[in-house]
């Protein structure tokens, strides 16, 4: 009897990068191999990559090395590249490292069998055609069993000068509310507890789908998704990620107070705090407009989470436009802010430009802002001490394994005592005695007879 043939995947980059993952891991499994965790113990390796910045695709190209020079010695290894970087770099992925036997780009995820099938036939396969994308049929290999993502619209109709995703990803293309609510349902059955509803512009939802509402709207909108899913039972909790400042509406926003499964928490990326820099990123909003949509979010639920992406360094940038970001940051005292150095990517608008900043101004000003979210983020935790916090149990604490962890509905991070066995999948009331930067501790609170 043969042995199983192993397969791992190592996964770059963003949210809907391992959505993708677990889609692919999931039909490997129905193809009949085993998972290893570690890659020079697999007979398929893939690397799911991700080109927003450069030290990401780097990496990958650190990795695949390593593994080229193993197949040398193990003759029968596959190697795969998935996502970004593949479509974007395509056939010249080839030329680069030779011992590929796939490349192939993230609208292709679904289509794994037949690529491996062409492969396993003895071809060396690229695939990067913009394609239809194939209805999310496959059974995913879900790294956790309480939480799911689940994709609402793949791809992206934006333009935003420094960024790659629309020619990577392709353009806007819906799944059906039907299937989407499909899929929610049999991760009920499933026992999953809590879903995210996944897209790169999540605001954007429904647009390429027909259909007009009696008042003269569109009939799909994020807003009308979360009503239809809402009452899926077994379903506790429903997220979205990532949102536009430009079609984030107040409608929307009353839609998530109304509904009590959906989180207080909003992932709203704001880029820069400057209006001719966001006017150069073509983002299509003010500084003026972001402020205006936190402050309705927190008129309507004051202690929502926020949370946001920001970039520092963007061609041209000033130190008075910098300043301009700091200022936005301190002024709404994000719950999470995600940084970065503007770093150019090939093929976009401006990686061309020739006012780049040096790589010290673009260091010094990512670690002035990291000191300010350090800050802002420590001072937004000081609410929950002392608080009762509904915590979601999804697994141990790596560093203490007497210790469970879950989210609070601002997807706060919090630790406590308890049985993993015992707990995992459920709510726990946790009374908050220790708040930190980013996650917190407490005590569970177990109501008495």
């Amino acid at each position: 009897m043969t042995a199983p043939r192993r397969y791992h995947i190592t996964t770059f980059g963003c949210q809907m990068n391992k959505a993708d993952s677990e889609r692919m891991a999931g039909i490997l499994d129905s193809l009949d191999f085993q998972w290893t965790e570690d890659p020079n113990d697999a007979d398929l390796v893939l690397y799911n990559t991700c080109t927003i910045r450069d030290n990401a695709e780097q990496k990958v190209y650190s990795y695949l090395g390593r593994q080229a020079k193993r197949k040398h010695e193990k003759p029968d290894l596959t190697l795969v590249v998935a996502g970004c970087v593949a479509q974007q770099q395509g056939e010249s992925l080839l030329r680069r490292v030779p011992e590929l036997d796939l490349v192939m780009g993230p609208q292709h995820a679904n289509r794994l069998d037949d690529l491996l099938a062409q492969v396993f036939d003895g071809n060396q396969v690229v695939a990067t055609d913009p394609i239809h994308i194939i209805e999310d049929i496959t059974k995913p290999r879900r790294d956790s069993k309480v939480t799911a993502w689940v994709n609402v619209i793949y791809g992206c109709n934006e333009r935003c000068s420094y960024c790659v995703v629309p020619s990577v990803r392709g353009l806007e293309q819906s799944r059906t509310p039907e299937a989407i609510r499909a899929e929610m349902e049999a991760l009920a059955a499933q026992g999953y507890k809590e879903v995210t509803l996944l897209g790169q512009n999540i605001d954007a939802y429904g647009r390429d789908l027909p259909g007009i509402a009696g008042s003269g709207r569109r009939k799909h909108t994020l807003t009308d998704l979360l009503h239809y899913v809402h009452d899926v039972e077994g379903i506790d909790r429903i997220r979205f990620a990532t949102s536009h400042p430009r079609y984030f509406t107040e409608r929307l926003i009353r839609a998530c107070h109304e509904l009590p499964k959906v989180c207080e928490h909003f992932h709203i990326p704001f880029q820069s705090g400057d209006n001719d820099v966001l006017k150069s990123m073509l983002r299509g909003y003010t500084h003026e407009k972001y402020r205006r949509i936190i402050n309705t979010i927190r008129s309507y639920m004051p202690d929502a989470a926020i949370s946001a992406d920001a970039i520092v360094a963007f061609p041209g940038e000033t130190e008075e436009q910098f300043q301009n970001t700091l200022k936005l940051a301190d002024d709404i005292g994000f719950d999470m802010l995600n940084t970065a150095a503007y770093s150019p990517r090939p093929g976009t608008p401006a990686a061309n430009w020739e006012n780049q900043l040096d790589e010290e101004t673009k260091s010094d000003r990512l670690q002035r802002l990291n000191r300010l979210v350090g800050t802002k983020a420590m001072e937004r935790s000081q609410r929950y001490l002392g608080r009762i916090e509904e915590v979601m149990v999804e697994g141990v604490n790596d560093r203490d394994p007497s210790q469970v962890m879950g989210r609070t509905r601002g997807n706060r991070l919090t630790f406590f005592e308890g049985s993993i066995e015992e707990l995992k999948g459920k709510t726990v009331p946790v009374k908050i005695d220790t708040a930190r930067a980013f996650s917190l501790s407490g005590e569970p609170v177990y109501a008495t007879v």
